[in-house]
């Protein structure tokens, strides 16, 4: 599918915001996907090119957030694998099971994410210090959000920061780089599943992106230098979000 020019570089625009609230809370299908059907691609064509330009932003926050020494090697080596299997199962699932059914699950989950995160007082020791991270734990984490992914998908880097969070005592930081691992691998998965069905529409999502890239390195170098306080900040900001949107598609259903 071929847009014009303008159209193209706006949602290059969009891509490119949508990668920077991604990197540090996750939530920027929020921005490209409308974008994409406001543009006119049919919904399958625009989830599938969704993912197609996802990717890349995914990969270049997981990129920065390698780089400043934020990834534990031990847990993703085990997440990594766990998100892209959950991914790939998930997206079988949507064979099954309507994705409406899950909106008001979501829904109320994502209003106990804001509660838990607005009185959760700052992780106080840095990554392993606590001796409470479990790999077996983010393992079942990465699989059971990832599959979320691959069916669903609103709020799953914004469940994933929370349940690093809660679950495994890592700070806010740790657990934005943390989602990244298991956001790329399960983002890999649809990708590869879309593009072998001819659901990808590369003459939008290669520009889009660039934006990606772009807004991905700059989101999580402003998790980087931001600390907790900006990524918790940025997180209920995502969750405030997403309860509007899932809320209104409610209704309107």
């Amino acid at each position: 599918m071929t847009l014009s020019l303008s159209a193209t570089a706006l949602l290059a625009l969009a891509a490119l915001a949508a990668g920077l609230v991604d990197a540090v809370a996750g939530g920027g299908g929020l921005v490209t996907l409308p974008a994409l059907l406001a543009a006119g691609l049919p919904p399958s064509l625009a989830l599938g090119t969704n993912k197609g330009q996802s990717v890349f932003g995914t990969g270049a926050a997981l990129g920065r957030f390698a780089h400043a020494g934020l990834v534990d090697g031990r847990t993703a080596g085990v997440t990594f694998p766990s998100g892209l299997a959950g991914s790939l199962a998930g997206a079988g699932l949507v064979l099954l099971v309507p994705p409406a059914v899950l909106r008001p699950l979501v829904l109320a989950l994502l209003v106990v994410v804001a509660v838990v995160l607005t009185l959760r007082p700052a992780a106080p020791a840095p990554r392993g210090a606590a001796g409470r991270r479990s790999v077996p734990l983010a393992a079942a984490i990465a699989a059971v959000i990832g599959a979320y992914d691959g069916f669903f998908g609103p709020g799953a880097g914004t469940f994933l920061i929370f349940a690093f969070v809660v679950f495994l005592g890592a700070r806010m930081q740790e657990a934005s780089a943390d989602a990244k691992v298991v956001n790329f691998a399960s983002n890999l998965a649809a990708l590869a599943l879309f593009a072998s069905r001819g659901l990808v529409a590369w003459g939008v999502a290669l520009p889009m992106a660039a934006g990606q890239l772009a807004g991905g390195t700059l989101g999580a170098h402003i998790a980087v230098r931001g600390g907790d306080r900006v990524v918790r900040l940025a997180v209920l900001l995502v969750v405030a979000a997403l309860v509007v949107k899932l809320g209104s598609d409610l209704l309107r259903s």
